[in-house]
């Protein structure tokens, strides 16, 4: 019995296609939709797999009288209108647990490449320079991290940090539930202001969290340290990133996201700040790929699957 279409908007794993399938779903895949082209698309569909591609704002959810439910694939919510959603009583799927090891595993992995300058001195060997004194690094053992939401990600992150022998600080305003024994739970931000050496964003992009990392919080913070951001883009505030970074304040910056992707279009002023940013000796870049894994679209995949084959 054929259960309904489903429109699938970004890249997924087969397991999921075939699951649905096999529930009875006909699959549409079409990763290269517009905004534009949506509504006619996902008129007759029950279902809708998406990642960033498609807003699904009140006016494609109301475009779309069939649609049951909505898989998103990763997490960052802020694509979906949850509110008209419910109203409307669709059902909502995200997958963070799926991508949350391939996050941690990306932070971890940008944090050493600063800190142990292995970007520049890659890229210097290349050249045939070989410079070993200003190539000199520092150590993660005996320093305090901050770890700014403890989510999927935030855990995972910390669960990779646990065998450097680190001082691991948690705080998140939604979920302060019993954190691991290698990290010490915060109920305000005052100790990682006061102590942290380096901080990591894992928080969803929504109202509380737009420019999290702002001029208040740079000054709030009484140590230099190293900022880390595999979250959302607009969680942090350019400019003030880009002062911090000038004065000295921020000794370092690891940035998967950016306040508009791809940069290359970025509008002014924030072009400009990119590029100010990408001028600097101390920042490492990498394009939105933290959570963009090979084993990470199979378990994203497969937990939306699972979900979906609750209901």
């Amino acid at each position: 019995m054929i259960r309904g279409n489903v429109f699938i908007a970004a890249p997924v794993h087969s397991v999921l296609t075939e699951g649905l399938e096999g529930m009875g779903y006909r699959c549409i895949h079409q990763e290269a939709i517009t905004q534009q082209l949506a509504p006619t698309l996902l008129a007759n569909c029950v279902g809708v797999i998406t990642s960033t591609r498609l807003q699904l704002n009140k006016e494609l959810l109301d475009a779309a009288p069939q649609l049951q439910w909505i898989g998103r694939m990763g997490s960052g919510m802020e694509v979906i209108d949850l509110h008209h959603a419910a109203q409307l009583g669709i059902k909502v799927f995200s997958s963070p647990e799926g991508n949350s090891n391939a996050v941690g595993e990306h932070a971890l992995g940008m944090l050493l490449a600063l800190i142990r300058r292995i970007s520049w001195s890659h890229t210097e060997v290349k050249d045939g320079v070989w410079k070993r004194d200003e190539n000199r690094g520092y150590e993660l053992e005996g320093k305090t991290l901050g770890i700014i939401g403890f989510g999927h990600t935030g855990a995972a992150f910390a669960r990779k940090l646990s065998g450097f022998d680190m001082h691991l600080l948690a705080y998140d305003k939604y979920t302060p539930q019993v954190v691991p024994h290698y990290v010490k739970r915060c109920d305000t931000l005052q100790p990682i202001f006061d102590t942290a050496d380096i901080i990591s964003f894992h928080v969803p992009y929504q109202d509380d969290t737009l420019h999290y990392f702002n001029a208040a919080f740079l000054a709030a913070m009484h140590r230099p340290f190293i900022l880390i951001n595999t979250s959302r883009g607009q969680v942090i505030d350019t400019g003030t990133l880009v002062k911090g970074l000038e004065s000295g304040k921020i000794t370092g910056a690891c940035l998967d996201v950016f306040e508009q992707e791809p940069v290359t279009k970025a509008s002014e002023p924030l072009h400009s700040q990119i590029l100010q940013l990408t001028s600097l000796p101390n920042v490492v870049f990498t394009p939105h790929i933290a959570g963009y894994t090979f084993e990470a679209l199979y378990k994203m995949s497969a937990t939306l699957l699972s979900k979906i084959s609750a209901l």
